[in-house]
């Protein structure tokens, strides 16, 4: 199978490094990439927005399978451009991808297919907006209803906060803060059939014991060994299952990664979000035990044949990501400053650990920085506390002038176990 990854993050590296150990890809394609990925894949120059060059190129390529990675292709349509020239596709159309697109339409779909959430108002005006904060009380949860790159949430208890976010948004979502541990569950879908993934948890907040403003995600692990075992069974039944239907009734019928971050509250599920693909940084936990060969798995959501795919086989090892940020990171981050170590990590850590590329870039023989979240290390152990072990020491080996990163990831967890 020849295979054309659109995207330049860790998680396109996750994908990519999952897709170059499966047997069955003879050739793997990247655009644009980083320099991670240009290890395991061949890159490509291409706007990953522009549908009609995307297309071009996976055309060009002889792609028989095109993974489009990020949310903002998939809003902007580049996968229905892809299937117009024929070519199987794993992601969402544009239309089936505003679940992600616009938080607006997602409790729409949820209303309908009866799915738990929070309560919410869509606000338009200062003035709707200060009835609905003053309806909720604090905390407040204001989200802007378009794409924000994991950033267009706040969660306060200061109402002035609260209120500026939402003037700095054109339509906001304002919901009633929900308690409780929250869950990543991913599923594959093909528009009919559903198939989930291992639960995994995520950390937003930019500083330990989740202070700090909220991120595209500091670090992951997975599996939960505090979380219900029949948590992805009831998740299945009251949420992924009847979104994949109700989008189907409409006639947008959705195909893809759905990813559903979840709430554990007293009350039972509730759903916070919905995405439209593969998350960052839990696909790097994910990817890392998933046992069966990737690339057959996203052809048969591509084709409608998930059906018939035999169940997915799992490792029992823990996996932990920690991602390392640049400086000021998730403010407007510092970048061009060379990374050091990735060599040392390579051959002193693997097989167990290694380094998943997101924002890096070739500069002359260095690497060098060129994003607000730089890398995610990854590692897998017999449990949390070895995976934790050797993310950390691997880390460790990483030198980046005036980076951050989270030293708490997956430790409660860990410990508990």
């Amino acid at each position: 199978m020849n295979v054309l990854v659109i995207g330049s993050g860790a998680r396109e590296h996750a994908l990519c490094r999952s897709l170059s150990l499966d047997p069955a890809v003879t050739a793997l394609h990247c655009a644009p990439g980083n320099a991670g990925i240009a290890e395991v894949a061949e890159l490509h120059r291409v706007d990953a927005l522009d549908g009609a060059a995307v297309r071009a190129l996976a055309v060009e390529l002889g792609a028989e399978l095109v993974v489009v990675g990020p949310e903002a292709p998939l809003v902007a349509g580049v996968a229905d451009a892809v299937r117009e020239a024929g070519i199987p596709v794993f992601g969402p159309s544009k239309e089936a991808a505003q679940l992600e697109g616009s938080k607006a339409f997602a409790k729409d779909v949820m209303a309908a297919a009866g799915v738990p959430t929070a309560r919410s108002y869509v606000c338009t005006t200062p003035e709707e907006a200060a009835e609905a904060l003053d309806a909720f009380g604090a905390p407040y949860v204001v989200k802007d209803d378009g794409l924000a790159a994991g950033k267009g949430v706040v969660v306060t208890d200061d109402l002035e906060a609260a209120a500026a976010h939402a003037a700095a948004c054109d339509r906001v979502v304002i919901e009633e803060f929900l308690d409780g541990p929250e869950v990543s569950l991913f599923a594959i879908t093909d528009g009919v059939t559903v198939v989930p993934l291992q639960p995994a948890q995520d950390f937003k907040r930019a500083l330990d014991g989740d202070e700090g403003p909220n991120t595209g995600g500091m670090g992951a692990y997975s599996p939960l060994p505090w979380a219900d075992p029949k948590l992805v069974e009831e998740v299945m039944e009251t949420v992924l299952q009847p979104t994949v239907d109700e989008l189907r009734r409409r006639g947008t019928p959705f195909s893809g990664l759905l990813y559903a971050g979840l709430a554990i509250t007293g009350r039972g599920v509730r759903v916070i979000e919905f995405n439209a693909r593969f998350g960052d940084p839990e696909t790097q936990v994910v990817l890392a035990r998933l046992r069966t060969p990737l690339a057959g798995v996203l052809a048969a959501a591509a084709t409608g044949e998930l059906a018939d795919l035999p169940p997915l086989r799992w490792s029992e090892e823990a996996a932990v990501t920690v991602v390392i940020a640049s400086h000021n990171y998730p403010g407007d981050p510092r970048t061009g400053d060379p990374i050091t170590g990735l060599a040392d990590v390579a051959a002193e850590d693997a097989p167990h650990a290694y380094v998943l590329h997101a924002g890096t870039r070739r500069d002359g023989d260095d690497v060098v920085s060129a994003g607000g979240r730089v890398l995610s290390v990854t590692a897998t152990g017999a449990g949390l506390t070895e995976a934790r072990d050797r993310a950390y020491r691997a880390v460790a080996r990483i030198g980046l002038d005036g980076s951050q990163h989270r030293t708490d990831i997956a430790a409660k967890a860990a410990a508990e176990a």
